[in-house]
């Protein structure tokens, strides 16, 4: 595994803006103009900050959608290369040089017409 598990954008969220400024869930999500659920799942990193949600706390806490957008892209692709199989794809480029396909099985190279 590649360094350690970065933190879900829903975590620095609960820890550096909702509980320090004493938020209830229910009027953020109010303030921000989304369901009540969609701000939880985000917060327990069920679910992915969208670019508008980023435009929404940017504007709601001070900073940029791009904060919001780079932990969640952060977070999205460790959780690809360490936590989901890749094993079947194989380099085509490498170093300057293109690397031939690996034989097809016959089956699988028959046209249908």
């Amino acid at each position: 595994m590649k360094n350690r598990k970065p933190i879900h954008p829903g975590i620095v969220l609960e820890e550096h803006y909702l509980k320090p400024l004493q938020l209830g869930l229910q009027k953020i999500a109010d303030h921000l103009g989304i369901a009540r659920n969609t701000l939880f799942k985000i917060r327990t990193g069920k679910m992915s900050i969208t670019p508008g949600v980023a435009l929404s706390l940017a504007t709601a806490f001070d900073t940029t959608p791009q904060l919001w957008l780079n932990l969640q892209q952060k977070y999205d692709l460790w959780i690809e290369e360490n936590e989901k199989p890749h094993s079947k794809i194989t380099p085509l480029y490498k170093e300057g040089n293109i690397i031939p396909f690996p034989q097809e099985s016959s089956s699988l190279s028959q046209k249908v017409h």
